[in-house]
Formats: structure tokens, C-alpha cells, sequence
């Protein structure tokens, strides 16, 4: 039954990643039938972006308290709203406010997923629970903005909105037979929870967040010029090649959830960061080897991907009572963290004329994940058992 709740919290993620994601597949779509300029679309991502990472910790911390499967029958009712909202604008204001409440209440609904799946299983299982709820935002690159701009050239943008919606329908009737009762976090104050955040141990985790996604977000950003220019990949091979990745990120989700319960969290971030700076770094010594610059490139999807659950994971150990304040604040860590790096990025592309160098800036950021990483294991070995009892 638990593996079964697992995979409907998963699909529910799936349902709520496909609803950010798509806009970037189907940009020049909406530009053209809202009748605005590319860059006043793209504002569609920063608006949802903004409001996932700032009222995602807020309300997370407001109903940290509430019984679990109302926080996440509630959210999914909010993300409803939200895309029949998008299905029925007519212009970018409405369409940009639709997108702040499916940027809230989807990083409600996943931080709470997170918490729930941690609730629901044994703790030797945590790993591989985890690892499934991150497989849902995988899967969502890989199958669910192909479909959208699938849906998009058959029927309308506004389509996928709707159907959207009337999948998180079945997810929430679901979700309201099948998830059992679960309490929320302990009735602890506002201040206490907060406390927690100021631990050398979460905060230096936080910075690993933070330099990975934006060390990650300075290549990947511009990944498609990479292999064009670069690597000298046709135009036409690029979707297949990103769907191959999609693949893999999948691959390294679900080996990053068995590893992390056969070894633990701890290891898992430490090789994966590892393997991650040093393909980086190599990855412009084989700028003129095709095939050498994807294996490349895969790996370092599957070491990414292989770190995400395990960071996840790492949270929730840590402080396991304050864990959905923790979880909701690292998703708007990691959101800061990309676009940090896609400034950086393009600001070093500008002062280059060439995107060559990009591994290798992302290379350093990734170390000093690395670093972070250290730190907040060392600190938590000196500090067994402290953040439980300050939580």
C-alpha cells in the first residue's frame, strides 16, 4: 500500500513539474497568441518562479501543523484553480497572476509530498521514497512537456492547462481514498522552527543547494548552443538528445534512491558533487570529440539527478520535525541558485563570444558545493542528535 501512495504522490509531482515546465516548450506559441514579444512571455517562467520561492516557505511553515493529506488535498484544489485560471485567460496579466497560484501551490504540494512520503515508510526505505516523488519531476522532462507541445499543435496551449487540471482531479479523489491520516509536524513555535534554519549544519546544506543548482544552471542554460557550437550537433538531433538525457537524469533518480538506502545520504551527495565538478572540468579538453562530449554529458545528468533525492533525503534527517520548513526553503534555494547561474553564465558567454568556458566556471561553482557539503557533514557529526532537540 505505501509503495502504491509513493507512486500517486509521484504522479501528482509529475501533474504539478509539467505545469512549470511546458511554458519554456511552447513560448513562441503563447507570444504569438497573446500578442506580446518573446521577452514579455518569458516572464510567464519568472512570475511562477518568484511565487514558488517565496510563498512556497511561507505557507508550508503556516500549515506545517494541519493533518497532511488536507495540506495536500488543498494545494492540488489551489493548483486546479490555477490551471483552470490559465485555461480561461485571455491576456498575459491573467495568465501571469494563473501562474503565481500554480507556482505556490505547486511547491506546497511537492514540499509536503516529500514530508508525507518520509511519514509513510520505514526509515531504510526513505531514500528510494524520495527518489520516487523526484522521479514524478523527472518523468515531467522527459514525457510531459513533449506532450505538451503535442497537445499544443493538435488542440491549444490552452488545452494542456485543462487537462491539467482534470488529471489533478483523479490525483486528489485518489489522494483522499488512499493516503492515510498523517499529523502534521509537532506544535512547535514559528521561532523554533526558524532556529533551525540558523544551524551551521542546514545552512552550510542550503549553500550545497545553492551551488549546485547554480553551477549546474551555467552550462545547462545553454546547453543547446554548447552542442551546436561545440560540440557541432545538428539542429534536428537536439530533441532527441535532450529526450536521451531525460532519460538518464530518470536513471540517476532511481539509482541515487537505492544507493542512498545501501550506503546514505551523506555519501551519495559527496560522490555524486564529486563526479559532477570533474566532468565539468573535463568537458572543454573534448570540445572536439562528439561522442566523448555527450558521454560527458550524460554522466554528469546522472551524478545531478543522483544528488537530488539524496539532499532531499539529507534534510530530512537531519531535522526531521522541521523538515517541511527545510524542504520548502531548499526549493526556493534551488530556484535562486538557477538563476544565478544563468546570469553568470551569460555574462561570461558575453565577455567570451563563446560558451567553450561555461564548464568550467560551473566546474568551480559545483566545488564549492562541494565544500558546503563537507562542512555541514562535519558540523553534524559534532553536533549529534542537536537539531532534533532544537526542533
Amino acid at each position: 500500500m505505501n509503495r502504491l501512495t509513493i507512486y500517486v504522490l509521484a504522479l501528482g509531482v509529475f501533474l504539478t513539474a509539467t505545469s512549470e515546465l511546458v511554458v519554456a516548450g511552447i513560448l513562441r506559441v503563447l507570444a504569438q497568441d497573446l500578442n506580446i514579444s518573446i521577452a514579455v512571455a518569458g516572464q510567464l517562467i519568472t512570475a511562477y518562479s518568484l511565487a514558488f520561492a517565496i510563498g512556497t516557505p511561507v505557507l508550508v511553515s503556516l500549515t506545517s501543523r494541519m493533518e497532511r493529506r488536507k495540506v495536500l488535498i488543498g494545494s492540488l484544489a489551489a493548483f486546479i484553480l490555477g490551471c483552470l485560471a490559465s485555461f480561461w485567460s485571455p491576456d498575459i496579466s491573467t495568465l501571469i497572476a494563473a501562474r503565481i497560484i500554480l507556482g505556490v501551490s505547486s511547491g506546497v504540494y511537492i514540499v509536503v509530498a516529500f514530508g508525507a512520503a518520509a511519514k509513510i515508510v520505514p526509515p531504510e526505505k526513505l531514500g528510494s521514497a524520495i527518489s520516487t516523488i523526484v522521479l514524478g519531476f523527472s518523468s515531467a522532462m522527459i514525457l510531459g512537456v513533449p506532450i505538451g507541445i503535442v497537445v499544443t499543435n493538435w488542440l491549444s496551449w490552452q488545452a494542456i492547462f485543462l487537462i491539467l487540471g482534470l488529471f489533478s482531479l483523479a490525483i486528489t479523489f485518489v489522494i483522499s481514498r488512499l493516503l492515510p491520516e498523517i499529523e502534521g509536524d509537532a506544535p512547535i513555535s514559528f521561532r523554533q522552527q526558524f532556529k533551525v534554519l540558523g544551524s551551521v549544519v542546514i545552512v552550510s546544506g542550503l549553500f550545497l543547494s545553492f551551488f549546485r543548482e547554480s553551477g549546474n544552471s551555467v552550462l545547462f542554460t545553454y546547453l543547446t548552443p554548447f552542442m551546436q557550437d561545440i560540440l557541432h550537433i545538428k539542429a534536428s538531433s537536439i530533441s532527441i538528445i535532450m529526450l536521451a538525457f531525460g532519460i538518464f537524469g530518470a536513471v540517476g533518480t532511481r539509482l541515487g534512491g537505492y544507493s542512498i538506502d545501501r550506503w546514505g545520504a551523506a555519501r551519495i551527495i559527496a560522490f555524486s558533487t564529486i563526479v559532477h565538478a570533474a566532468v565539468l572540468a573535463l568537458l572543454p579538453l573534448y570540445a572536439e570529440s562528439t561522442i566523448i562530449g555527450l558521454v560527458l554529458i550524460s554522466v554528469m545528468v546522472i551524478s545531478l539527478f543522483m544528488a537530488g533525492p539524496a539532499t532531499q533525503t539529507y534534510f530530512i534527517q537531519q531535522a526531521p520535525q522541521s523538515s517541511g520548513l527545510i524542504l520548502s526553503v531548499n526549493t526556493s534555494i534551488i530556484h535562486l541558485g538557477l538563476a544565478a547561474g544563468a546570469g553568470a553564465g551569460g555574462a561570461l558567454i558575453n565577455a567570451n563570444s563563446t560558451v567553450l568556458y561555461n564548464p568550467w566556471m560551473a566546474s568551480l561553482v559545483v566545488a564549492l558545493a562541494l565544500v558546503s557539503a563537507l562542512v555541514s557533514f562535519s558540523m553534524g557529526k559534532k553536533q549529534p542528535g542537536k537539531l532534533q532537540k532544537q526542533a
